[in-house]
């Protein structure tokens, strides 16, 4: 039988290299940037890992490559213009996951809430989901600036499960990369890694409850998470 609302575990997620593969137009986004700036592009491949701490470090390290150093008043002009930019073609090449909507489908029917906890701008996330047409699946969409503090600061999480009408003692966390895992530790709660997403440290090496390698992998990691916790959640 499926949870009631008022029985219903919440699940957050980060975004980008979780959720949606977004790198294709985060590094185009840099690329536009430094091309403009005289500098070489930076291969996709090669920046997959450079994403999750927000725009204006990617635009950082980005220059780091280039062994190019700015001004903090340069690299705001540069972010505000890689932001404009990536405004504009959000959705030309992202994607979610293959797998995600039904493992969404699957956690849904079971009564599940989800929430999306993230570095990435607020209105920059919501902008990106309502392309893909995946917003309304989710009761929160928080990002860096909804409450002024970013992952692995654990308020954060603690504000973006309150948002979605959720409790931390039955919440789960699912990220590709040490902030998801910091902010699920610093928040007490368990957190699943996915193998696909964008980390410089492998996601095995940052020890999460669950790893998964492919979304269909979600639904199970996510029971074997929340039943141990809170068994009367399901009947």
């Amino acid at each position: 039988m499926a949870k009631t609302p008022t029985q219903a575990a919440t699940i957050v997620f980060d975004l980008d290299g979780t959720l949606v593969d977004t790198a294709p137009d985060l590094i185009n986004a840099l690329n536009f940037v430094l091309e403009r700036e005289g500098l070489s592009p930076v291969p996709l491949h090669a920046a997959r890992n450079m994403i999750g701490a927000g725009a204006r470090k990617l635009i950082e390290r980005g220059l780091e490559l280039d062994g190019r150093l700015v001004s903090p008043q340069d690299l705001g002009r540069l972010t505000g213009d890689f932001i404009d930019h990536y405004a504009a073609h959000i959705a030309d090449f992202s994607k979610p996951f293959e797998g995600l909507e039904g493992a969404l489908d699957d956690l849904e029917s079971s009564g599940y809430r989800f929430a999306v906890c993230t570095n990435k701008l607020e209105w920059l996330s919501k902008l990106l989901l309502d392309r893909l047409a995946l917003s309304s699946r989710f009761a929160a969409i928080c990002g860096a600036d909804t409450f002024g503090v970013s992952k692995p600061d654990p308020a954060i999480l603690r504000e973006t499960v309150a948002r979605a009408g959720g409790q931390l003692s039955s919440t789960v966390m699912v990220g590709d990369a040490g902030p998801d895992v910091g902010v699920a530790r610093r928040a007490g709660i368990p957190v699943i890694g996915v193998g696909f997403g964008y980390t410089d440290i492998p996601i095995a090496d940052l020890k999460p409850d669950r790893l998964i390698s492919h979304m269909r992998e979600l639904p199970a990691a996510v029971e074997a998470l929340i039943l141990p916790r809170k068994p009367a959640l399901r009947h």
